[in-house]
């Protein structure tokens, strides 16, 4: 028994020192460089945002054309910013054209957005004409 706690004594010591040694050569990395790190490197860059550039939202690829809270997001489809920023659609309801609307039961939008039902059916369980 006495064995059994030198052994896990001595592991728990060799655990601490490799961290021990892991962290304190993190700290002390020179630059490979014999120059030194350039100041062109050195220098931090900036990131772009659109609450001071909100052309970034156009790019392609972004998340959508407009800015709320410094990203861009699509006022059209965004459930967190449908219209407006920070209007907030509820459960079950997903944003169509800037509006929150229940896909389940909404006849212009059954089931997905833009999915209009006929003169003749309704929207029920977000399927035109179901049953």
């Amino acid at each position: 028994m006495k064995s059994l706690k030198t052994l896990f004594l001595v592991a728990l010591l060799m655990a601490l020192a490799i961290t021990q040694l892991s962290a304190t050569s993190l700290e002390t990395e020179e630059p490979k460089s014999l120059r030194g790190t350039s100041r062109f490197l050195s220098k931090k860059r900036v990131a772009l945002t659109c609450d001071k550039n909100p052309k970034i939202c156009l790019i392609k690829g972004s998340a959508g054309p407009n800015c709320c809270s410094n990203k861009c997001v699509n006022f059209s489809t965004d459930r967190l910013n449908c219209g407006r920023c920070g209007k907030k659609c509820s459960f079950g309801k997903i944003c169509c054209q800037g509006k929150c609307v229940n896909p389940k039961t909404n006849e212009k939008h059954c089931g997905k957005c833009g999915n209009k039902c006929n003169a003749k059916g309704s929207c029920v369980l977000g399927m035109c004409s179901y049953a």
